[in-house]
């Protein structure tokens, strides 16, 4: 799993890399410049391309075994029998090959990647945690790594996160391509063996600018395409700002994609339509802990008033209410609500203007009511500090 360990060497195109190479003249290292990432990507494109229209794939499906949907990519000798991956493109059912563009370096990369199974749980976003299994292979067929004997590994999708004792953050092309995918199902059996069923499946075809780029790696020259069969059975929601709302729930724009475009190297000019950022400080609200800049923390926000009485064990309004856990019968979690928008009851003294010592009273729909702005994204509430 150590190929996936992110150690951030994608730098920028006016940075360059030192070679081992000595002159004839004198000991001094022989200073290599980066491939331009825009010529770069166009020779990787057309590899992939030339790849998807030259390999056929063969698919096990056998739902219940570990080798459900799993993958053997091969040379198109018969072209009759054996369509190519590039034939599935935009095909109306599986195997479906899609597109995906994506901005990173300054340019757009469009990925390739195949449908085999969409799954029938929950789509993770680019900045979740998950619980997947991996085969990577270059263009020429050498796989140079998979999963742990087919073994579930946890992998950190964005990024930047730090390696943990029992997960590793991936490269930039997993985390623009999983959450595409869907969850399963599990069942845990009396040994403590986990089945997962009707999960997410597919395959992922990655330039190199979202893969290790200029780096070599065992197995992998410097700017390789790669190829990635994967299954991704499960999710963790994470909350990266720690403000009591999950990232997932930070995606403003609800594309299911989050960034954090204070990286100007990687994102020099972000498009507006890519930015969840509600108080537009350019800080993501997914890594801002005042999300709507009014000078209140979004915890501060979430928190409910002191001596009130409110369903629920915690000090804090979950993002939308939650069910009791079955799994601790003396304790009751339930919250019947969630967190509120700017109340709308009544003044406490209705003949005089609404002001931070004259509010307004909560009434159940400012906890309930669809669409609503809950107050931590909305500026005007609580009142600003002056």
């Amino acid at each position: 799993m150590n190929k996936f360990k992110y150690y951030f060497i994608l730098l920028l195109a006016g940075i360059s890399l030192v070679s081992c190479n000595k002159s004839d003249d004198d000991d001094d290292a022989v200073v290599v410049p980066l491939n331009d990432y825009t010529v770069q990507y166009k020779a990787d494109n057309d590899s992939i391309v030339k790849y998807l229209n030259t390999n056929y794939i063969t698919v096990t499906n056998s739902s219940g075994t570990p080798q459900d949907q799993d993958v053997v990519i091969s040379k198109i000798t018969d072209p009759a029998t054996q369509p190519s991956i590039m034939s599935y493109l935009n095909s109306a059912s599986f195997p479906k090959l899609l597109t995906r563009d994506v901005y990173n370096d300054s340019i757009t990369y469009k990925i390739y990647y195949l449908i085999l199974r969409e799954g029938t749980g929950q789509n993770p976003i680019n900045t979740d945690k998950v619980v997947a299994t991996y085969k990577g292979n270059l263009l020429n067929g050498t796989v140079f790594d998979s999963s742990n004997g087919g073994i579930p590994g946890r992998f950190f999708l964005w990024p930047y996160d730090q390696p943990t004792a029992d997960a590793f953050p991936v490269i930039d092309g997993w985390s623009e391509i999983f959450p595409k995918f869907k969850t399963g199902t599990s069942s845990t059996a009396s040994d403590g063996v986990i089945t997962y069923t009707d999960f997410g499946a597919g395959v992922m075809f990655l330039p190199s600018g979202l893969g290790y780029y200029a780096e070599v790696k065992t197995d992998i020259p410097a700017y390789s395409p790669l190829v990635f069969s994967f299954k991704l059975y499960d999710l963790q929601r994470l909350d990266h700002d720690q403000d009591g709302v999950y990232d997932y729930q930070e995606d403003v724009n609800g594309d299911g994609y989050l960034y954090d475009f204070r990286d100007t190297a990687k994102y020099p000019k972000p498009t507006d339509n890519l930015v969840d950022d509600t108080d537009k400080d350019g800080i993501a609200d997914f890594v801002d802990g005042d999300d709507d800049g009014d000078g209140y923390t979004t915890r501060f926000e979430l928190t409910k008033p002191t001596g009130a009485t409110y369903s629920g064990v915690s000090k804090y309004y979950p993002y939308d209410p939650i069910l009791d856990n079955p799994n601790t019968p003396n304790t009751d979690e339930s919250e019947i609500w969630g967190i509120p928008r700017r109340p709308t009851g009544a003044l406490a003294d209705p003949t005089k203007p609404e002001s931070i010592t004259n509010s307004k009273a909560f009434v159940p729909e400012d906890y309930t009511a669809p669409g609503r702005t809950r107050m931590h994204v909305d500026k005007t509430y609580p009142f600003q500090k002056n």
